[in-house]
């Protein structure tokens, strides 16, 4: 027994050694430890205070080389869990999720990291209207995170979903927030201008090189070509 207790605490002095700084959780665990480059290695615990009327939270997860790696979870000051987000790389990858003070799953939100160390990374993109479909996509790679997948918004009380997001790598796809009358009208906008533009292309170039430079002057009656009453 007592070898065992001697191994043991000269793998806990090695581990230490390790690292620069650190401190000691209430269990003994160690915490918040930088590495001798100054690097944040292994379990943190962060603390942010009450700020401009933003309300103070905690955040416990771990560091690898400096990067948010994993799961992280978000506390309220009082102690109660408001937000777990995964990381990779130091950036959201996969699924985030955030309740209300009741504990109620109040919205999810899906994102991509990619990997600072790489100029560009290859994508897997599901097709939002052919589930289980995916493309593949080269990026150049600005080492963050892109909201990519399903962004949605709960009823807490319920549990029912009132509104869903679609995004593929940073940008909303049409057929988004079908429950948002704002999102109707801007695709409907899209579809409007997609017509003109098919319209347009009837014109001759000369015409349509007339209508940009004189756009915004007094109306003037330009003969294209076409018949009619």
């Amino acid at each position: 027994m007592r070898w065992f207790l001697i191994i043991g605490c000269l793998l806990s002095l090695n581990g230490y050694s390790q690292l620069k700084d650190y401190t000691l959780g209430p269990k003994g665990d160690t915490l918040n430890g930088t590495d001798q480059q100054g690097k944040k290695q292994g379990k943190w615990v962060l603390r942010y205070e009450q700020m401009r009327g933003e309300p103070g939270y905690e955040e416990e997860g771990e560091f690898k080389n400096d990067r948010k790696e994993g799961t992280w979870r978000k506390y309220t000051l009082m102690g109660d869990v408001f937000g777990i987000e995964n990381y990779r790389w130091g950036f959201k990858d996969g699924l985030s999720q955030y309740f209300n003070l009741n504990g109620d799953l109040a919205k999810e939100e899906t994102w991509r990291a990619f990997n600072p160390d790489k100029l560009y990374d290859t994508v897997d993109i599901e097709d939002p209207a052919h589930p289980d479909q995916f493309t593949k996509v080269i990026v150049k790679n600005e080492g963050s995170s892109l909201k990519n997948g399903p962004f949605k918004y709960y009823n807490p009380g319920t549990g029912a979903v009132i509104k869903t997001e679609f995004w593929r790598l940073g940008q909303l796809q049409d057929g988004s927030n079908p429950a948002n009358p704002a999102a109707g009208a801007a695709t409907t906008k899209r579809v409007s201008d997609s017509t003109a533009a098919a319209a347009g292309k009837g014109k001759p170039k000369e015409v349509l090189d007339f209508e940009k430079k004189n756009t915004g002057k007094k109306k003037i009656k330009v003969r294209d070509g076409s018949t009619g009453n």
